[in-house]
């Protein structure tokens, strides 16, 4: 949840839920939620996986989930630039321009 909570701070369109940080339009809903390698393997535990989840609404008004991509990058600063650079490529729209107004 600390990633979440700090990616907050460069999405201030989003909306915290105490699970996810998401983004919300008239025809789109975007949702982060943060994950833990299940992968115990690993003597190092690696940064956790922020999903990215892309709902569009349908015609009978529901957002129907579409595509999701999981991000795994240390840097806070990259990861949020790469999340960024998918919601735009997903919805079509710069988020930061728009407010995910799309």
């Amino acid at each position: 949840m600390d990633i979440l909570k700090s990616l907050y701070e460069f999405f201030p369109t989003s909306v915290f839920t105490g699970k996810a940080l998401v983004f919300i339009s008239e025809d789109w809903r975007i949702e982060l939620t943060e994950h833990q390698n299940s992968d115990f393997s690993k003597k190092d535990h690696a940064c956790p996986i922020i999903r990215v989840k892309v709902f569009k609404k349908a015609l009978n008004g529901e957002f129907v989930p579409g595509h999701y991509e999981d991000f795994q990058i240390e840097a806070l600063g990259e990861l949020a630039s790469q999340i960024e650079r998918y919601i735009q490529a997903a919805v079509g729209r710069n988020i930061r321009e728009y407010g995910l107004d799309v």
